[in-house]
């Protein structure tokens, strides 16, 4: 039954009911009690902030001053034509607050504010997110966010093609599951994963279940988008040809945003610049020279800045989550990089991990 819990309203279990059912009524308490800082309102913010409020958190600071343009209206759901010319976040909150009255929804200002404050701004926040933004914007965000010892996700969408990253710091979470045959063993399970405590119990159906409490430590932006791939994948040569090449386009996307303060456009000029970058990165990855075909290097360059419901949605939704699990504390939480080629109908997850200088 889950007519009362601890720490809940009885409207609240009412509301909430099927998520306390699916993930449990201490988690939903961590979500109620959880701010969440989300940078950018476009179509993978709107998809994010519908979840997240939907979701139950206490409060959704949204920052996003750029002014609502007319090619807003097709990719986003909480816009409507008089809104044109008014900023983003503000014309949005009042429809986005309908979704949920419970959670406290505000502006948070400008970008150009935001990239100027230290650490202390990020303190009161439980998750910072920032999405489609360029390389440098997003690497001082996460610096900041970090310093505050703040999880930080960073997310963009380009037509069919979108990543997630997850710097976690250091974030503990339970796993419940079936006991195995074999002990499980507490100490290091990889470089960034390690077993923290197991314990055991027995359910009223007689079924054993093991409680496994492990830690994931995360490297920050700045040192993700320069690691090598996995040992194990770098030694495997059917794993190597199967990394898509939208990991090394990504990484040259984030260095051509670094040169020339905007996206690639469709010159050969630009094609040029990006395919000489996309090459350099694919070998920095020791990848097959056949990974970077040059069919895919057109449509990524086709995509680039392009907003598609559907692989917003699909972003969105595996951000949003994965938020919700981190909150919870249970399940494996992404580590660190999570690729998605709606094209291909493929999504995969690498750990592009450098030690960070202060482990």
């Amino acid at each position: 039954s889950t007519t009362t819990v601890p720490g809940l309203s009885a409207d609240e279990i009412a509301l909430y009911d099927r998520q306390i059912r699916l993930w449990g009524a201490q988690a939903q308490e961590r979500i109620r009690s959880a701010n969440i800082l989300l940078v950018s309102l476009r179509a993978l913010g709107t998809e994010i902030a519908k979840n997240l409020t939907l979701a139950g958190i206490s409060s959704l600071t949204i920052i996003d001053d750029e002014p609502v343009a007319e090619e807003d209206l097709g990719a986003q759901f909480f816009l409507r034509e008089e809104d044109i010319g008014k900023p983003r976040a503000e014309a949005a909150i009042p429809r986005i607050q309908e979704f949920n009255p419970r959670v406290a929804i505000q502006s948070g200002g400008t970008l150009t504010d935001l990239v100027q404050r230290d650490q202390t701004y990020y303190t009161p926040f439980s998750i910072i997110i920032a999405l489609d933004h360029d390389f440098l914007t997003l690497s001082a965000i996460n610096t900041a966010a970090r310093f505050a010892n703040r999880p930080f996700y960073a997310a963009g969408i380009h037509g069919f093609y979108g990543y997630i990253f997850a710097d976690l710091v250091a974030h503990d979470y339970v796993v419940e599951r079936d006991k195995p045959n074999v002990p499980t063993s507490i100490g290091p399970e990889s470089l960034t994963r390690s077993v923290l405590s197991v314990t055991n119990k027995k359910e009223n159906s007689g079924k054993n279940v093991e409680i496994v409490k492990k830690q994931e430590l995360y490297c920050p932006l700045i040192l993700a988008n320069s690691s090598p791939l996995p040992a194990d994948i770098l030694s495997n040569r059917r794993k190597l040809k199967s990394v898509p090449a939208l990991l090394p386009c990504l990484r040259a996307l984030f260095d051509f945003q670094r040169t020339y303060a905007r996206l690639p456009g469709h010159t050969s000029a630009d094609l040029a610049s990006f395919t000489t970058l996309a090459t350099a990165k694919s070998r920095e990855l020791q990848l097959p020279p056949e990974t970077l075909k040059s069919e895919f290097l057109r449509s990524f360059m086709q995509n680039v800045g392009a907003e598609m419901m559907p692989t917003a949605a699909f972003v969105g939704g595996r951000l949003s989550e994965d938020v919700i699990n981190v909150l919870g504390k249970r399940e494996q939480p992404i580590q660190n990089f999570a690729l998605f080629d709606g094209d291909g109908l493929e999504g995969r997850i690498y750990s592009l991990f450098t030690i960070p200088p202060e482990l």
